[in-house]
Order: C-alpha cells, then sequence, then structure tokens
C-alpha cells in the first residue's frame, strides 16, 4: 500500500550528524544544529516566486491547484492561528503566551505561500533591542524588566500577508486650481498696513490615467489583540525568496485568518487611494479636486508571503503587552504598562524637593 505524502512545510529538519533540530540562522542561507554546529546549505529555488491569477481564487477554481495541508493550532485566548513545528520547544501562543493545546491540532488547507522574506536578525539580537528598549523606559514595572532579562520571552514568527499586482486604468473628472494673489488694506490709523491674500482660480480638468500597481500588501491576519503596529509593519519585499520551509525551521508560522476574497477588497481600496494620486497629478496646477473616477483592473494577480517578526507578550496587572520588532530592520514598537507607585513616589520626592527649597528659602 501506497503510503501518502509528507507534505513539504510539515518535514523534520533534522542534523544529520546528532539527529537534533536544524534551524535557520537568520540572516544566512543556511540551516544549522544548535548542538553540534553543523550547518547545512538551503538549496537556491530554481525559479523566482509565482505571482497566482487571481480570477480563478476569487472563483474558487484555482484554489486546490496551489495549496496543501498544515497542521495548525489555533489559540483560545486570542484566536491566532499557528503551525509549529513537532520539535518546537515552546507550545504557548506567540502573541499572548497562552498555552496552546497539543490535542486540538487540526489539519487545514492553507495557499502556500509563494515568497518567505527570511529573518535578518536572530533572536539574541532582537532580545537585545527589546532590553536596551524596555532599560530606557521610565516608570516600567520591575517584573516588565525582569521579563527583559528572559530571551524566551522574546519568540520568532513569520506572519502572513497578501500582495496584488494589477494594471490600472481610470477616467477622472476634477478641477485644476491655480493660485494668485490680491492686495488688501488691513488696520486702521497707525495700524493701516497691507497685505497679499491668495486667491485659487478653478478651471475643469479631465482625463485619463494608466499604470502598473506592484506589490500593495494586505495583512492577512486579525486577532481579537496582539496587532503588528504600523511603526514595525514597513519591509523591504525586494528581498524576498521563492517559498522555501526550510526558512521556516525553528519559527512559528501564522496561518491567514483574513479571506483572500476580503485581501482583494483592501487591495481595491488601496489601488483607488493611488488612482487619486495619479490623477492629482495628471490635472497639476497648485491644488486639485477630483470630482469622479471610473476605476477598472487588469491582468490582476496576488501572492501569499510571509513576513518576519519578533513578539514577546507581557501581563501586568491582568491586561496583556504586546511588543513587536521587525525581523529584518530591527525596527520597534509596543505598548508599555506604567508601575502606579513608581509614578506616585516620583511626585511624592518632587513634592519633597520644593518643600524643601521653599523651607531653605524662608530661612
Amino acid at each position: 500500500m501506497q503510503q501518502p505524502k509528507q507534505q513539504k512545510s510539515e518535514l523534520k529538519k533534522s542534523c544529520v550528524n546528532c539527529g537534533a533540530e536544524l534551524r535557520y540562522a537568520p540572516g544566512t542561507t543556511s540551516l544549522k544544529c544548535d548542538y553540534c554546529g553543523y550547518t547545512q546549505e538551503i538549496e537556491p529555488a530554481e525559479t523566482t516566486f509565482e505571482e497566482l491569477e487571481l480570477k480563478p481564487y476569487l472563483d474558487r477554481l484555482g484554489s486546490q491547484s496551489h495549496s496543501e495541508e498544515i497542521t495548525m493550532l489555533q489559540c483560545k485566548s486570542c484566536g491566532a492561528e499557528q503551525h509549529i513545528e513537532e520539535n518546537y520547544k515552546s507550545l504557548h501562543c506567540v502573541y499572548c503566551g497562552s498555552p496552546l493545546i497539543v490535542e486540538d491540532a487540526k489539519k487545514e488547507t492553507w495557499i502556500l505561500p509563494g515568497a518567505v522574506l527570511p529573518f535578518q536578525i536572530n533572536q539574541q539580537k532582537a532580545h537585545q533591542i527589546f532590553k536596551k528598549w524596555v532599560k530606557g523606559l521610565w516608570f516600567a514595572p520591575n517584573d516588565l524588566k525582569k521579563a527583559a532579562l528572559d530571551p524566551q520571552f522574546t519568540k520568532g514568527l513569520y506572519a502572513p500577508y497578501w500582495t496584488f499586482d494589477a494594471q490600472l486604468y481610470a477616467e477622472y473628472t476634477g478641477q485644476r486650481g491655480e493660485y494668485y494673489y490680491v492686495t488688501k488694506t488691513v488696520g486702521s490709523g497707525k495700524n493701516k498696513r497691507t497685505v497679499q491674500k491668495r486667491r485659487t482660480r478653478w478651471y475643469p480638468a479631465s482625463g485619463s490615467i494608466s499604470g502598473f500597481v506592484d506589490d500593495t500588501l494586505i495583512k492577512a491576519s486579525k486577532q481579537r489583540s496582539g496587532i503588528i503596529p504600523s511603526k514595525v509593519a514597513h519591509w523591504n519585499l525586494k528581498d524576498l525568496q521563492p517559498f522555501d520551509s526550510s526558512f521556516l525551521a525553528g519559527f512559528v508560522t501564522e496561518k491567514y485568518t483574513i479571506p483572500l476574497q476580503d485581501g482583494h477588497l483592501g487591495a481595491t481600496k488601496e489601488a483607488r487611494n493611488i488612482a487619486n494620486t495619479w490623477a492629482r497629478r495628471d490635472i497639476g496646477g497648485d491644488t486639485q479636486r477630483v470630482h469622479s473616477i471610473d476605476m477598472k483592473l487588469s491582468k490582476e494577480t496576488f501572492k501569499h508571503i510571509l513576513l518576519p517578526v519578533y513578539v514577546s507578550a507581557y501581563k501586568f496587572k491582568g491586561k496583556r503587552y504586546n511588543f513587536f520588532i521587525n525581523g529584518q530592520t530591527g525596527a520597534l514598537s509596543g505598548k508599555r504598562p506604567y508601575s502606579f507607585w513608581k509614578i506616585f513616589f516620583f511626585v511624592l520626592a518632587i513634592i519633597a524637593v520644593i518643600a524643601a527649597i521653599v523651607y531653605i528659602s524662608n530661612l
């Protein structure tokens, strides 16, 4: 009896020397064994990453041709869908730290990633960035500073995104504004003076615009909390690599929870904003008004891509705080808690100093 084919994203990557887990070494093109130091090069892709034609997937006709099954664990606390390989050490949600129940693992079909942006900084470097940031926080709770000492609080995650390409054509109507200035007299008596007032002449405008919209980035996951901040969510997509599950070794991979159809709606909205910008540029003048845009998108393609981010979760007085570090650039962002008692004693100290100064000055 023929054995079922094992999906490539599920394959365990083991060291040929000692059998231990091989992990992707950020910033390189190799896997490394943490136990014996053996390294294994990731074979370069034979082809570039593939842009998939959008319409068959929206019609659910092409979804089976570029899909596979993957084992997923859903966090009961924040709703994140995570793929964690069987030899990953910590079975806790990367977003909120809640335990993940292995018995709840389920097989789900996903559209294969077309590309991955490998981590460029390792966990140690990311943890140093987080630790330095926490050290500089005023009035941070002591527990947060203690948490910053433990690298296990900083976990690497591949977050899912959609990218969309399209040929854009639009016809618009609007107005072109041109500035002119008039001299006005203001004030009276000795305060009387002349000033220049700006005015605008408006002229009707219409025309057409066209161009290629490349790699519109739309987030593909949604949780009740733990949203990656916009300050962190900037990657150089020119460094994308054709998808190879070797880059995922040792990291958590999140499954998209925003369907392709919803992602496409977001990309269409972004395309309309781009069309508005192009129309204003085409109208020219000093200022513009756009009254209507009739936009058409053609030759639409998409990719499912995975982008690197480090996440640290921390609880303080029953409230969860997330900190994020871009796995490519090292940019950091997050909401931090404040210690009431540290603020209280700081204010008390200021009052004491002011009181002492007043007392000495009255002597």
